[in-house]
């Protein structure tokens, strides 16, 4: 217990204390805060029968924390506060960080916390979504937290069961599954690993898991005592980077099997793949190299690590149109290797990925433009 006192206003002493209360479906933590009048100061001694004194206070601390990372998100970014808002767990806090946003998603933000004194706001320049993730980290103040993307939307009872499963299970990490949303489909994605082991989930992560921090609630303190932070610098994978660096720890892992979340893939169509450049390039490169020393320490998790990574990136620069030849082989002949010993990769794929590393990009990529381009011809008809 500490004691504050005031000597310039001589108005009040400020008392404050942690204690713990059960109630009757958790445990949770509160700061008593006493404020008595100065003049009662003789009284200290007895400050534990002064528990009813009405000028106390209960802060509870949030059990669960919901980060929101908000960017050009202002057709949608009501849908998905709105469901949060929604939520059956009431002791939560939601923060909404407008990375410097250009439309009224900042203006939305601020409205929404008016309103509920949930919900704190931050308005900061724009430094990309593995900076602002990293932002919520460091300002939650919650037992557990949880990423949302402000143009996808969850079930109202998602933080609630994931609480109890956690209590329940005295679980680090809970997993869950979630669906995919389409314009004219929904596609249930189950996301049940196979063993609970972290180092079995951590190869599946690379694998038929989905590494995205969003359909994962975490032991918040878990980030402080691992030393795991968001990287700096990515434009993408930065949730399955700080994922596996989580579960390269004996962490705890449970599974709900329910999906809580709504993915919407009309909406998110990976402007990363749309939006593709050669600074893109270098960013994948730069990732591809964070997960290299990553992988050092991943055991024997290192092979599948860099076997899809490399893939992936190959994948995404193949796709993208914008190389010629010569630049294609000069940023992705290295990923030959991993792109051949990759098991997941069907041959025709391996083949083509592998030949246009080796310098046959624009002959390999020339049937899948012709298509791009007929497709695009048939579209202004």
């Amino acid at each position: 217990m500490s004691l504050f006192g005031s000597k310039s206003s001589k108005q009040a002493l400020c008392f404050s204390s942690t204690k713990h209360f059960q109630s009757p479906y958790h445990k949770t933590q509160y700061q008593i805060i006493i404020r008595i009048p100065f003049s009662y100061q003789a009284n200290v001694v007895n400050l534990e029968h002064k528990l009813h004194h009405p000028d106390i206070m209960l802060q509870a601390q949030p059990l669960i924390s919901v980060i929101v990372p908000v960017y050009k998100a202002e057709a949608y970014l009501h849908r998905c506060v709105d469901s949060l808002v929604a939520q059956t767990l009431k002791n939560i806090e939601i923060l909404l960080i407008n990375d410097g946003s250009p439309d009224q998603s900042g203006a939305i933000c601020d409205e929404y916390a008016q309103r509920y004194p949930f919900i704190k706001v931050f308005h900061n320049k724009n430094q990309g979504v593995s900076a602002t993730r990293q932002f919520g980290i460091d300002h939650a103040s919650g037992i557990y937290s949880i990423h949302t993307d402000p143009d996808d939307w969850v079930e109202p009872t998602m933080l609630e069961d994931l609480y109890s499963k956690a209590q329940e299970t005295n679980a680090d990490m809970v997993i869950f599954d979630f669906i995919a949303e389409y314009k004219n489909k929904s596609k249930y994605c189950k996301q049940q690993p196979s063993d609970y082991a972290p180092n079995k989930v951590l190869k599946e992560m690379f694998t038929v898991l989905h590494g995205s921090c969003v359909n994962k609630l975490i032991r918040h303190s878990c980030y402080k005592e691992y030393n795991v932070s968001f990287p700096i610098g990515f434009s993408c994978f930065e949730d399955l980077y700080t994922t596996v660096s989580l579960l390269r720890n004996n962490i705890k892992v449970a599974y709900i099997p329910k999906a809580y979340y709504h993915y919407d893939k009309s909406i998110n169509t990976n402007s990363i793949i749309k939006h593709y450049t050669l600074k893109s390039c270098e960013e994948d490169l730069y990732m591809f190299k964070a997960f290299s020393e990553l992988a050092k320490t991943l055991g024997d998790a290192k092979d599948v690590c860099l076997q899809t990574l490399a893939s992936l990136l190959v994948a995404r620069a193949f796709n993208s149109g914008i190389f010629s030849s010569k630049e294609f082989r000069a940023n992705f002949e290295f990923a030959i290797p991993y792109i051949q010993a990759n098991p997941r990769i069907k041959a025709f794929r391996k083949w083509k990925f592998c030949m246009a590393c080796k310098g046959y990009y624009s002959i390999i990529y020339l049937p899948q433009r012709i298509a791009k381009d007929f497709k695009q011809c048939l579209k202004q008809l």
